[in-house]
């Protein structure tokens, strides 16, 4: 498989990057690169990347496109969504696949975590 065309890195506005830092480190235990002011680099989250200063915000509502975070608990992802400073956009639901929920970081960016559905075996 060649390794050409594949997305291998994201950018996202951020008006707050210390507070979208703190947020993303706190929740995901993602870990940061500052270079300057401006703009920071992630990693340890599946696909690296980094936050530019703007006052624009990434939402489906505005045509970005939707990261989505995968858990294998969907529950306790919520919760540390909350503690660190998220806010809950829609609510834990159920689609054809799985379940997930939206939120919102404290720079306005809207993200989203699912959770694939558990296959049981009686």
């Amino acid at each position: 498989m060649t390794t050409r065309e594949m997305i291998n890195y994201v950018e996202l506005p951020a008006k707050n990057i210390p507070a979208t830092k703190a947020f993303f480190e706190r929740a995901f235990a993602w870990t940061f690169i500052d270079y300057g002011g401006e703009y920071t680099a992630f990693s340890n989250s599946g696909i690296e990347g980094g936050f530019f200063q703007s006052e624009l915000v990434s939402s489906t509502a505005n045509g970005a496109c939707l990261l989505v975070l995968l858990s294998d608990d969907l529950e306790a992802s919520e919760l540390r969504v909350k503690s660190a400073g998220g806010t809950i956009s829609q609510a834990i639901f159920s689609f054809p696949g799985g379940r997930r929920f939206h939120f919102t970081e404290p720079s306005g960016n809207e993200l989203a975590v699912w959770s694939p559905v558990k296959a049981y075996i009686a």
